[in-house]
């Protein structure tokens, strides 16, 4: 995803008077814009920053989702719509079938070791923005049982 096509989402957003869409989008923009300022890059914004930048939006939704009292109901509406508008951006992410796979035929070597913090070191890197951590930590605890 590149920042323009946001600004662009943002702009239709704007002209469909989907405020919803518009919300979320506009604060995905600021975050990328923000980010950006921050690394360097303000003038050449690189996919991977904005692909990052969404998926710490992302998170920080459904953290938002998780913690909203069951009486409030018209947060948790807010907060859902705007996850599902925001989960469209992100990018694809491996499942843990996926990531098994992956890891057993690129790190077998440090697998046997079935050191769980050798593996996670080795392994996070390469893996950052394509898996979500909480589940490749389960898929290594699963393969150093």
């Amino acid at each position: 995803m590149t920042l323009e096509a946001l600004r662009k989402d943002m702009v239709a957003a704007m002209k469909a008077k989907d405020k919803t869409t518009k919300e979320a989008v506009s604060s995905l923009v600021s975050a990328v814009k923000k980010a950006a300022i921050d690394e360097g890059c303000r003038d050449d914004v690189p996919e991977a920053l904005v692909d990052r930048v969404i998926l710490k939006e992302m998170k920080t939704v459904k953290e938002q989702l998780d913690t909203c009292p069951e009486s409030r109901d018209d947060l948790r509406a807010e907060y859902q719509a705007r996850y599902d508008v925001i989960a469209k951006y992100a990018p694809q992410q491996m499942n843990a079938d996926e990531i098994r796979t992956y890891l057993e035929g690129k790190f077998a070597e440090v697998l046997a070791t079935k050191n769980k913090g050798q593996i996670m070191k080795a392994v996070m890197g390469d893996l950052k923005g394509k898996a979500d951590g909480k589940l490749i930590n389960q898929v290594v605890a699963e393969i150093c049982k």
